[in-house]
């Protein structure tokens, strides 16, 4: 582990201590548009562990394993013959800034789990990615109409910095959910926490419940 990566966790452990970012403000309904504590951008800030892996198209895969009925694993050629998709949201990071109105293209999640059939008893997804980062989520998240295994960011390939060549999107949830560089996806009968969620972070992270950390 790095000194980078190092110094980023213990931030985070300590903001997930002290409660850092939290309003406590309830919203007027759950129609606003900007969750509790966030704040608008216009640009799309670089946040990671400090590693930016690089992956060679021809070198590329997804495996979606365990838990499926048909497990497979794509290629870059054949993933990118998957049914395509094209989405409009917004996305909100737990350090809070956020920013409306971003376009992706890429595979739905839905269309995914329709090909690779969850079994019965999977009721969570836990995303593994290629510097070895891990997140959890709901099935019923990653299944959400919006949500998406995106290859292009406003009609350009997502770069590197921002999780190409391809990365999950699940804009009602916090970003740090929507797991960049994305190398295996694998169905679960019951929750587990990833990285962030070890370290202080909350299990589903909805930032209109501001579910910051693992103690709100």
């Amino acid at each position: 582990m790095s000194d980078e990566e190092s110094k980023l966790i213990r931030t985070k452990r300590q903001w997930a201590d002290q409660g850092k970012f939290l309003t406590g403000r309830a919203l007027r309904s759950q129609t606003d548009r900007l969750p509790p504590g966030q704040h608008l951008v216009k640009n799309w800030p670089v946040l990671d562990l400090g590693q930016q892996p690089v992956i060679r198209p021809e070198s590329w895969r997804l495996d979606v394993k365990g838990g499926a009925e048909n497990p497979m694993s794509f290629s870059w050629t054949e993933f990118l013959a998957l049914p395509q998709s094209q989405k409009r949201s917004d996305i909100h990071c737990v350090t809070t800034w956020s920013r409306y109105d971003n376009r992706w293209d890429g595979v739905a999640a839905r269309d995914l789990i329709e090909i690779v059939v969850p079994r019965r008893q999977a009721n969570f997804v836990m995303l593994t990615s290629y510097d070895g980062y891990t997140t959890n989520l709901p099935l019923a998240d990653f299944a959400a109409e919006d949500a998406i295994l995106a290859t292009h960011w406003e009609g350009r390939p997502l770069s590197v910095e921002h999780g190409g060549p391809m990365r999950l999107v699940v804009p009602h949830l916090y970003f740090w959910k929507s797991a960049k560089w994305l190398a295996r996806i694998d169905f679960l009968p019951g929750d587990q926490a990833g990285f962030w969620e070890r370290n202080g972070y909350h299990m589903r992270g909805d930032p209109w419940r501001e579910e910051r950390y693992s103690s709100d």
